[in-house]
C-alpha cells in the first residue's frame, strides 16, 4: 500500500468517524442503544493508528 492509498483511507475511516459521532449524539439525546457505535467508533480510532503509523514508515 503506499502512501496515497493509505492518505485515502485515512481520510474515508476520518469521514466515517464524523458521521458515527453525529449518530451518537442524536442516539444518546433519546437514549438509545451506544454500544455498537462507541465500539465502531474505537475500532476506527485504532485503524487510524495503525495507518499514521504505516505511513510515517513510508516517509
Amino acid at each position: 500500500m503506499d502512501k496515497q492509498q493509505i492518505d485515502g483511507q485515512i481520510l474515508e475511516l476520518k469521514d466515517e468517524y464524523v458521521q458515527l459521532q453525529n449518530n451518537l449524539d442524536k442516539l444518546e439525546s433519546i437514549g438509545g442503544n451506544l454500544t455498537p457505535l462507541e465500539k465502531r467508533l474505537s475500532d476506527i480510532e485504532v485503524e487510524l493508528k495503525e495507518l499514521n503509523a504505516r505511513k510515517q514508515e513510508l516517509s
